[in-house]
């Protein structure tokens, strides 16, 4: 069948061969669902890209693999798609993959699948170990940049970080804690998506030392591993809190707000302040019903409209020059929702 991209421009862009593109348009036999799926979502994309695609000047190829729940993947997508509307004389073709949870294997493996099929930058989320960052320095000695977005690997290959500043965001947590909280001694529940994350690390032991310069004797309890997922988060949290007969507060690095208020509940539990990040669907909605208190929010739009202006200056990303953009962060209340 005829279709209004090329079979080889969708094949790039869903990182396919021609011939399984093929047996998708023409609903042939034998295809998996989930191949069908990636070969509707990269036409989505295409079309959603048009303006760019159609634009006069060096057609670039961009990637973003990211590790995070579809709530947030949602808003990096969007954010995305935002950024390239400041882009109209160049094309530039945004391709994304994102996955909810992704071991280090398989992002290496992801990561090897660009650098066979070209890239001229990778904007990545993922967590920070020895072989991620050896896999950066592979690319980056093939002249493919890696951007870091959210959480950062400082020291490796990448050419520059771009996202908020976490350890700042863990202090402004840990004062509005401590101008929250009306007594000396709290109760603390902290929860990441992963430990090898390292912008929910940095976030963590700067509201740490922060919120106990203010409060000394503040006990913490610590969730980690849930990866941001309302399940995963509830399994992690029941634990943790069968033997717990008080909760001062939380500070949610990782998402999972909803399962986190829940199990509270199981364990009557309340908590005078909750403090979370990223306003997404989820977090909108508890916020305007006052569930939680604090939502710590940076404009991912900004983000990447920064990290595709540096990938598009090819004459930066072939330099060692670090390239740093870090976001400012909005205090999020209901009533500047």
């Amino acid at each position: 069948m005829t279709h209004r991209f090329p079979i080889k421009e969708i094949a790039r862009q869903a990182g396919l061969g021609t011939a399984t593109v093929d047996r998708v348009l023409n609903n042939r036999p034998n295809v998996s669902p989930q191949t069908r799926k990636r070969v509707d979502l990269a036409l989505r994309e295409l079309t959603a890209q048009e303006a760019q695609l159609a634009a006069r000047g060096r057609r670039m190829y961009l990637d973003v693999l990211a590790e995070a729940p579809t709530r947030f993947s949602r808003e990096i997508r969007k954010a995305a798609e935002t950024a390239l509307n400041a882009f109209p004389a160049a094309a530039i073709r945004v391709r994304f993959q994102f996955h909810e949870i992704m071991s280090e294997a398989e992002t290496l493996s992801a990561l090897t699948r660009l650098s066979k099929r070209g890239s001229d930058g990778i904007c990545l989320k993922a967590r920070d170990t020895p072989a991620i960052r050896a896999m950066i320095e592979t690319l980056a000695k093939a002249n493919i940049p890696v951007f870091t977005l959210v959480t950062d690997l400082p020291g490796s290959a990448r050419k520059g970080y771009f996202g908020l500043d976490n350890a700042q965001a863990g202090r402004i947590a840990a004062y509005l804690i401590a101008q929250s909280l009306p007594r000396q001694r709290a109760t603390i529940l902290t929860s990441r998506s992963q430990d090898s994350f390292r912008g929910e690390s940095d976030r963590l032991r700067a509201f740490r030392d922060q919120i106990t310069a203010f409060r000394p004797q503040t006990r913490f309890i610590d969730a980690s591993g849930g990866a941001g997922m309302t399940a995963a988060t509830g399994r992690a949290l029941d634990a943790l809190l069968s033997d717990c007969d008080d909760i001062s507060a939380v500070y949610s690095m990782g998402g999972g707000n909803a399962a986190i208020l829940r199990k509270l509940a199981d364990h009557q539990l309340r908590p005078a302040v909750f403090i979370a990040h990223d306003l997404d669907r989820e977090n909108r909605h508890l916020l305007a019903q006052g569930a939680i208190s604090y939502v710590l929010h940076h404009d991912l739009s900004q983000d990447l409209l920064h990290l595709f202006s540096m990938a598009c200056d090819m004459r930066a990303a072939e330099t060692s020059t670090e390239n740093t953009g870090s976001s400012a962060i909005q205090i999020i209340t209901p009533y500047n929702l």
